[in-house]
């Protein structure tokens, strides 16, 4: 287990789907003490949405670090994040259910990371994704999981796996997130009642998951304003 003979662990997780539900995949990275990458591990989810694999990133990182070693976990996923640092309390005082009275998102998971984080010291920290000369740690664990996604294999530093590949040039990652975008548009076309209502964003902007969306892409309202419209149900 990692964290032995370290006075503090520095971690990121991320997790990735294509398609959003689609091929996903989850990874984590620990940092050596000059903060660059050192031991990572990444795998397959099979289709899955991307808040799952951000919380099995999560749940995966948790399991795989002493437990009795201060951990800081960086992060981009503002859903994951939030999910167990401010709604998991108030999830539990209303018996798993949201403040509009429906069934928590992910329930199993999201309980067996606080299952994880009692008594133990951990301090999360949010970083934006996909910054020039942004976190290197969560640069490495997002293109982990999306290298997993992709081929749906396992990987990382005990199995021996080359560092995963860099990312892709901005124009080239654009074009990527067009593609996942127009999959997401063909699925959230409006459904029953207003609650289930999108429309086309204006402007660009940052769902409440810490995930962004262009303007033209389809969002529907959440607790937080505007977002994706597999998120609006999330707290």
């Amino acid at each position: 287990m990692i964290g032995d003979m370290l006075e503090r662990v520095v971690a990121a997780c991320d997790g990735a789907s294509k398609g959003n539900p689609g091929p996903a995949g989850w990874a984590w990275v620990v940092a050596d003490d000059a903060e660059v990458p050192a031991r990572w591990e990444a795998g397959p989810l099979g289709k899955a949405t991307n808040n799952v694999a951000e919380l099995t990133a999560l749940e995966r990182l948790l399991s795989a670090v002493d437990p009795e070693v201060p951990l800081e976990i960086r992060m981009d996923s503002q859903y994951a994040m939030n999910a167990v640092t401010k709604w998991l309390p108030g999830w539990k005082r209303k018996g798993w259910k949201t403040a509009a009275g429906k069934p928590v998102a992910n329930q199993e998971l999201v309980q067996r990371i606080d299952s994880l984080l009692a008594g133990r010291e951990v301090e999360f920290r949010y970083v934006p994704a996909h910054q020039v000369d942004g976190d290197r740690l969560n640069d490495f664990a997002d293109r982990a999981a999306s290298q997993a996604a992709v081929v749906q294999e396992p990987a990382g530093s005990e199995l021996g796996s080359p560092e995963p590949a860099p990312s892709s040039a901005p124009a080239a990652r654009t074009a990527t997130r067009a593609a996942g975008t127009a999959g997401t548009r063909k699925r959230t076309a409006p459904s029953r009642g207003s609650a289930a209502r999108t429309i086309k964003a204006k402007f660009p902007g940052r769902c409440v998951c810490g995930r962004s969306y262009d303007a033209g892409e389809q969002i529907a309202k959440n607790d937080q304003g505007w977002g994706h419209p597999e998120c609006r149900t999330a707290s």
